[in-house]
């Protein structure tokens, strides 16, 4: 590691510090653990003025501490610019606050911005081929399907819960084919991501398949979800509009973190909302101060079914005094009726359309008064979920790359809650 790389180390703070390279391709630490990075870059000046920058730009203002003295470095901006090559605007609403809509790439969820980065890091960094695996309770799996679909030496084991998915999700999960599999898991999100990480800790046979991880426990996936929070406080500054105040849906904690992280580098970030649903582990943790993992319960919000939200090891490796986190964190939950509630109130005061998950930070961004000035994440297109809404009268528009997919055929293989049967899926 050159004397300006940042290392990266385990949250449980076993084995060595590592590279960024090696932390990408490794997906978890040797002892179970997430990469943290070991020291937090500050934005320069230069980078706090960026406000006239487009998404792809402020993306490698951002990366370019994370990346210097890696192989990644000398081509930052070209990576950014083919990953990140889809629009982020952040649309005022009159009476309402900003929504960041974060669902402008090839499937339609914010999860676009860290699978595409992900796949093209490894696409440059492999020196063999990798299997992928990826665990998903909605929109997750199909970004990393999308994104890693035909790249060379790139197979891709995509894993969902069989009956927690929303017929749409489903679709985009299975549709793909040649180098992507399927999964249908007999259990819940956590039972999958239970067995992705299980497979990654199997020591000489990840090592044989060449095992990474496209879950939010990829730094390579988190990383550029940091420049969502960093370009919105920069565009609110310009806009002369104070720092940000964001609220977050968040399910497995990788999104709000990246806002936390963007807050820890300096961007103009006040106040950072996590939204949850009925799964409260989050809104739990700051008003306890422990974490309480539990079964996941399904709700509208699907993508947010998580009970044992893994980015909440580095929640607290970034501010383990939940005291000083809760002066600048805040966190609370939707129940079903809210969020349905959220979805009629945002057609008939505003006439925008919003997804389930968005809903849940609209009701926690009233629930909180923080007025027109803030911002809500808006993470999914709403026509992902064109069954909920119509049910509320909200009509749906489906952007031409969904209607791609509807077209699709589809292949699934249903596979039992057990680490074991995966591994030997995989070694085929």
């Amino acid at each position: 590691m050159s004397g300006d790389a940042i290392a990266w180390v385990s949250t449980r703070g076993g084995g060595s510090p590592v590279d960024l390279v090696t932390a990408i391709d490794s997906g978890l630490a040797p002892d179970g653990g997430l990469y943290v990075p070991e020291r937090m870059p500050q934005a320069t000046e230069a980078d706090l003025r960026a406000g006239e920058e487009g998404f792809a730009a402020i993306a490698a203002r951002v990366l370019k501490p994370f990346v210097a003295g890696t192989a990644l470095e000398k081509d930052l901006a070209g990576l950014c610019a083919d990953a990140l090559n889809f629009a982020l605007p952040l649309r005022p609403v009159s009476g309402g606050p900003s929504m960041l809509e974060l669902f402008h790439g090839p499937t339609a969820a914010f999860k676009d911005a860290g699978a595409r980065f992900l796949a093209r890091a490894l696409a440059r960094l492999a020196d063999g081929p990798r299997t992928i695996v990826v665990a998903t309770s909605g929109d997750t799996g199909g970004a990393v399907a999308s994104a890693f679909h035909g790249l060379a030496g790139m197979n891709v084991a995509v894993l969902f819960p069989e009956k927690g998915v929303s017929p749409f999700q489903r679709k985009q999960l299975t549709c793909w084919g040649g180098n992507v599999r399927a999964f249908a898991v007999a259990g819940t999100f956590d039972d999958c991501q239970r067995m992705v990480k299980a497979a990654l800790a199997s020591g000489e046979r990840a090592r044989r398949l060449g095992l990474t991880s496209a879950n939010s426990i990829s730094v390579g996936r988190l990383l550029p979800q940091i420049a969502f929070y960093a370009a919105a406080s920069l565009w609110q500054a310009a806009r002369s509009q104070g720092p940000l105040q964001v609220v977050v849906p968040t399910g497995n904690l990788g999104n709000g973190v990246a806002a936390l992280y963007a807050r820890a580098m300096g961007y103009p970030i006040e106040k950072i909302a996590l939204a949850s649903n009925a799964n409260r582990p989050v809104p739990d943790y700051l008003a306890s101060g422990r974490w309480n993992p539990r079964p996941s319960q399904s709700t509208l919000a699907n993508a947010m079914d998580v009970g044992d939200p893994s980015n909440g090891a580095r929640l607290t490796a970034l501010e383990p005094d939940r005291a000083k986190l809760s002066a600048y964190v805040t966190a609370d939950s939707a129940t079903d009726d809210e969020i349905r509630a959220e979805v009629r109130s945002a057609w008939r005061e505003w006439n925008v359309a919003i997804c389930p998950h968005t809903a849940a930070g609209l009701h926690l961004w009233r629930k909180l008064g923080w007025g027109t000035s803030a911002v809500v994440a808006a993470t999914a297109h709403p026509s992902k979920f064109h069954e909920s809404l119509e049910a509320e009268g909200v009509p749906v528009h489906w952007p031409a790359t969904l209607r791609a997919i509807r077209e699709k055929p589809t292949h699934e293989e249903k596979l039992s809650a057990d680490p074991e049967k995966l591994l030997k899926e995989l070694e085929g």
